[in-house]
């Protein structure tokens, strides 16, 4: 990695202060600044900055094409960032220190990073031959070395969570889309990550199946748990947030507390984006 990529990023040790620091809202976990990615000529991520403190709901909202996925992928390491810095608890995540400049970890050391991580993806990504326990216990016992009983226990409590207790020997085919997506949250849950990660959770569910999601995520939020969630479910977004994003053309747009974003946003994008789901809304698709 270049110095031109560290020079005016937080590469260095005030960013790992400014993520200890903490607020009033808790200490910082998660803090971006001025991520950049782009895929070609598309930039994907424009000089993005966040924190996230502990114990938050942060719901990250916008039209297709707006960021929101890429960032938690960013976050995530499933995609590498071009530009700026991620820090975990203040670490620096992706890369190290490297004379006057940032060398990217190794693969084995990201994954390391990635541990203190959950990640619910939109299409739930679990594995088709193992049943839904062993869909649970699986990292924890191989990556994260817990004892399989520890583990196995662990997994049937987090099923009872989901409302799952039931389903423990089915395979993933036997359940509803929304089961299967309860199934990864409890999976996302099992290594105890210090925070969750959502993209789109609900958005290859059928109508019908899409509360049964919600309802758990409520109940995370509800324990307190540290979560970054990339919906189009407005509702969820005005009940669950403590803040909400807004994002367009890869950049932060607008941020802040749900009852003032969604009541009296601040931008006329906002505004736009806001009235068109409320048309479709109104249409009968919501396709924000």
């Amino acid at each position: 990695m270049t110095d031109s990529r560290s020079a005016g990023t937080p590469g260095g040790d005030g960013a790992a202060e400014a993520a200890l620091s903490g607020s009033e809202s808790g200490p910082v976990v998660l803090s971006l600044h001025d991520v950049r990615k782009a895929f070609g000529d598309h930039q994907a991520l424009d000089e993005v900055s966040l924190d996230v403190h502990e114990g938050e709901v942060v719901v990250v909202i916008g039209p297709s094409g707006s960021g929101k996925s890429t960032l938690v992928r960013c976050v995530h390491q499933l995609e590498q960032i071009d530009g700026g810095s991620i820090h975990l608890d203040g670490e620096l995540l992706g890369y190290e220190h490297h004379g006057n400049g940032l060398r990217p970890l190794s693969e084995r050391e990201i994954a390391s990073q990635r541990r203190r991580m959950g990640m619910v993806f939109q299409n739930f990504n679990l594995f088709p031959h193992f049943t839904v326990l062993r869909n649970i216990v699986e990292a924890p016992v191989h990556v994260h070395g817990i004892p399989r009983a520890e583990a196995v226990e662990r997994a049937r409590n987090l099923l009872d969570r989901v409302g799952l207790s039931d389903q423990a020997g089915k395979y993933p085919r036997q359940l509803s889309g929304g089961q299967q997506q309860r199934v990864a949250i409890a999976r996302a849950l099992a290594p105890e990550p210090r925070i969750l990660l959502f993209d789109e959770p609900t958005s290859a569910l059928d109508p019908e199946l899409v509360d049964e999601v919600l309802s758990v995520m409520r109940d995370l939020a509800d324990l307190g748990k540290t979560m970054v969630v990339v919906t189009h479910e407005m509702a969820f977004a005005r009940e669950v947030a403590d803040r909400c994003v807004f994002m367009e053309a890869g950049r932060i747009v607008e941020t802040g507390p749900p009852t003032k974003l969604f009541s009296d946003p601040s931008s006329p994008r906002l505004r736009a984006f806001l009235s068109r789901y409320t048309d479709d809304r109104t249409r009968g698709t919501a396709t924000a």
